[in-house]
């Protein structure tokens, strides 16, 4: 028998969430943020889900080429464009939309003939400070791509740093003043800008957290939201222990109970992609009844305080987020964001995907 260990995709929740976003657009066209093995989820399988999407957008060229060898005629944006004159030939013969952020970028473009003609996005830094063109700099990246013989379009793009929290007026106002002699498209709105600000729609949206149901915005839940949770991480009891007061559990003894207890053994642990540093108390489902875990997480197990289930036994079934249990509610648990628990996602967990 395998380890009960599984991760379930639900590809009718993938497309679900599609719509969800392709509402909030209005008239916007939509890329699918399949990034990072679209979040864990499984590059092919969320293209396939959200084929209805007006494009993909990705962060390196392996992705791209897989989509096009897997025969996406779709237009592939690359988040991060170009790392090289040497993925230029690439870029052209594949058809891809490179985000052109730096000046080094600029330069190989001006010294390469393609083959053929591309699209190209222009990053504006607009206060987040990481990729991007400035004041200083933008009218030579503008004035470069417009005077390239092989650059078919230009569309104007910006990355909000806050727009589940503090808002984006601020870096909204920057990009306009920055941008405001070029007449092009614009790409604005990530998951939780298209949601909250809908200034931010412009030509094209950049969904992804959303795509896979998990909320972007600080104090609403995905299922507020009408987001399906797309992925479910469940396993199984395979041991339990009875403890009497001042036993201690796992790595460290950084558990003591207080009194008599009953613990299951989860086959789930750091080397699955759960996060090591949950602390005692994140939220598990056993038989569909939330208990709390105990101890520090190990690499191929956890324990979960069961004292309360007159039902847990070896073999019952346990759900560490999705259906039932929001990534978002066990990220926040663990102070990290459900980001990083659906991407991260180790290779040895089986999916299995249904409808």
């Amino acid at each position: 028998m395998p380890r009960p260990i599984r991760a379930t995709i639900r590809s009718s929740a993938l497309a679900h969430n599609l719509q969800v976003a392709r509402r909030a657009a209005g008239t916007a066209r939509v890329w699918a943020v399949v990034k990072a093995n679209a979040y864990g989820h499984g590059l092919l399988r969320a293209a396939k889900a959200f084929e209805s999407a007006d494009g993909y957008a990705v962060l390196d060229f392996h992705e791209a080429l897989e989509l096009r060898r897997a025969g996406v005629e779709k237009p592939i944006l690359m988040l991060e464009g170009f790392f090289s004159a040497e993925d230029l030939p690439l870029v052209a013969r594949h058809r891809l939309t490179p985000v052109v952020h730096n000046l080094e970028q600029v330069a190989w473009l001006e010294k390469t003939k393609l083959e053929g003609s591309i699209d190209a996005y222009l990053k504006v830094n607009s206060g987040m400070n990481r990729l991007g063109f400035t004041m200083e700099n933008v009218r030579v990246a503008w004035n470069a791509l417009r005077g390239h013989a092989q650059v078919r379009s230009i569309t104007l793009m910006t990355h909000f740093a806050d727009a589940e929290g503090a808002g984006i007026a601020a870096q909204l106002g920057w990009f306009r003043t920055i941008t405001e002699p070029f007449q092009a498209p614009r790409s604005l709105a990530n998951s939780g800008a298209l949601l909250r600000f809908p200034e931010a729609r412009a030509d094209w949206v950049r969904p992804g957290l959303m795509l896979y149901g998990c909320s972007p915005l600080a104090g609403e839940s995905a299922e507020t939201l009408g987001l399906q949770p797309a992925m479910t991480l469940s396993s199984e009891i395979i041991g339990v222990q009875n403890l009497t007061p001042g036993e201690r559990v796992g790595y460290g003894f950084t558990y003591e109970a207080a009194g008599e207890m009953t613990i299951g053994i989860v086959a789930c642990g750091y080397a699955d992609g759960y996060p090591r540093h949950a602390p005692s108390g994140t939220p598990v489902l056993v038989g569909g009844q939330r208990v709390p875990t105990v101890g520090r997480v190990s690499m191929d197990m956890l324990c979960v305080d069961i004292s309360d289930v007159a039902e847990a036994y070896i073999g019952s079934p346990v759900t560490l987020w999705g259906e039932g249990l929001s990534a978002d509610e066990v990220a926040a648990a663990a102070g990290t964001v459900s980001y990083q628990l659906l991407a991260g996602l180790a290779a040895r967990v089986p999916i299995r995907e249904i409808a």
